[in-house]
């Protein structure tokens, strides 16, 4: 028999929707569990903890957690749930964390579009590389060029340089008038964003910012060498130590699928107070549409308060949340990625690195479950959630199903559990 702890709120996943939502709810209840999968709280955004480069506002959050009720589970990643139990793999083994309501955190991943030398070592994702630079990687007099679509592209390329890289190009793939557009919009709807925006840009004052550009190829003997750019008509070559590249970002909606929570346009259909169609159970942050830190906030605080019942303290958050969402908008559509990214991967490209798969062999396939079934495709460690958003992008393909473990976990762990019956 597992170990089974029993919580009134459960929060899965410590960024900052999680965060905020946890911290909400344990006001009402001391029964309060939050899991995450890393080493620390933060998510992506926060990773790193609240050290020397964290901002005030996670520095502030960091102490709320700290000074709260809310028990913190760190390294315990949920691979399962039946009957409102979720099944959560720890160092420690299996546990079954019980409970009576349900707040999805489950944030977001970065977009990946395979060209031709994606992946060499030293080609990074752009959260990836800032992640292993806020942990010490050494980045003082390293060549980078910052590439893909997102506001995500400044900040990271403005922190790289402050902590000594030199950015040599900050690539934009997405037009400047809808940049210009995107910018417009922000007085209204998130002052905030401009106000970072503009302080980024100091930070970057005399890097190569340029919009309408993306890269094509990445080469090297055995790493990352050079990286080929192109503004639709012409093309060059920069050489460079690291290349920071991601074309925006998609959610983790693998525990919401598990649920069977409805999901519409690649996200979880929730009402005012963050509930998904799933009774108790609520889902905030990226999962309910890619907003940024900002909207995760403003969701967590609404799910925290409404999972037990303090109504009043939500419907105050509910004019900021359609501010968040208009942003939301706003965004998905200035950065959508261009159609001829659809054209860069070659036939020997890697599309599924984990089971060593081409973009010419699975464009033979009819769909996601022929890939599946015949080459493997989304069948290695990641499970799918690489490729399978370069394959929902390049041949339009959807997962159609989506089952327990959610992560690798160990067969001795594994061993320890009795699956409950049908």
């Amino acid at each position: 028999m597992l170990e089974r702890l029993e919580y009134e709120v459960a929060v899965v996943g410590g960024g900052p929707g999680g965060m905020t939502a946890a911290c909400s709810a344990v006001q009402s209840t001391s029964s309060v569990v939050l899991l995450e999968s890393a080493l620390w709280l933060g998510g992506q955004v926060w990773s790193g903890g609240d050290g020397p480069h964290a901002d005030r506002t996670a520095k502030k959050w960091f102490k709320r957690i700290q000074q709260s009720d809310v028990e913190v589970m760190t390294q315990s990643t949920v691979i399962g749930i039946h009957d409102r139990i979720l099944q959560v793999d720890t160092p420690e083994g299996l546990v079954e964390i019980a409970f009576s309501r349900l707040i999805l955190a489950t944030g977001a991943r970065e977009i990946f579009i395979p060209f031709p030398g994606w992946t060499l070592p030293h080609v990074f994702g752009v959260g990836a590389l800032h992640n292993l630079a806020k942990q010490g990687w050494p980045m003082r007099g390293k060549r980078v060029v910052v590439a893909g679509s997102g506001p995500l592209l400044i900040a990271v390329a403005a922190h790289l340089r402050q902590l000594g890289a030199t950015v040599v190009l900050v690539a934009e793939q997405t037009g400047l008038s809808k940049m210009v557009q995107f910018a417009a919009q922000l007085p209204l709807n998130a002052p905030s964003k401009l106000m970072q925006g503009a302080a980024f840009g100091a930070r970057l004052a005399g890097v190569p910012i340029r919009t309408h550009c993306w890269p094509v190829k990445a080469s090297g003997t055995e790493k990352l060498e050079r990286v080929r750019m192109t503004n639709g008509s012409s093309e060059w070559d920069i050489p460079c130590d690291y290349l920071a590249c991601a074309f925006g970002l998609t959610a983790n909606l693998e525990l919401p699928y598990l649920l069977s929570c409805r999901i519409e346009e690649e996200r979880v259909s929730t009402d005012s107070s963050m509930l998904t169609s799933i009774p108790k159970v609520y889902c905030v942050g990226e999962p309910t549409g890619i907003g940024g830190v900002d909207s995760a906030l403003t969701e967590g605080t609404i799910a925290g308060f409404s999972a037990v019942g303090q109504t009043r303290e939500a419907n105050r958050m509910r004019s900021k949340k359609r501010r968040m969402d208009r942003f939301g908008e706003i965004l998905r559509k200035s950065y959508e990625p261009r159609a001829e990214l659809r054209t860069l991967a070659q036939p020997d490209t890697i599309l599924c690195r984990c089971e060593d798969v081409s973009v010419g062999q699975a464009r033979n396939d009819a769909g996601w479950r022929e890939a599946k079934f015949y080459r493997h495709v989304g069948m290695g460690a990641c499970q799918g959630r690489t490729c399978g958003s370069a394959a929902r992008f390049l041949f339009g393909w959807e997962q159609p199903s989506v089952r327990p473990p959610l992560f690798p976990v160990e067969l001795k762990k594994l061993a320890t559990y009795t699956a409950p019956p049908n």
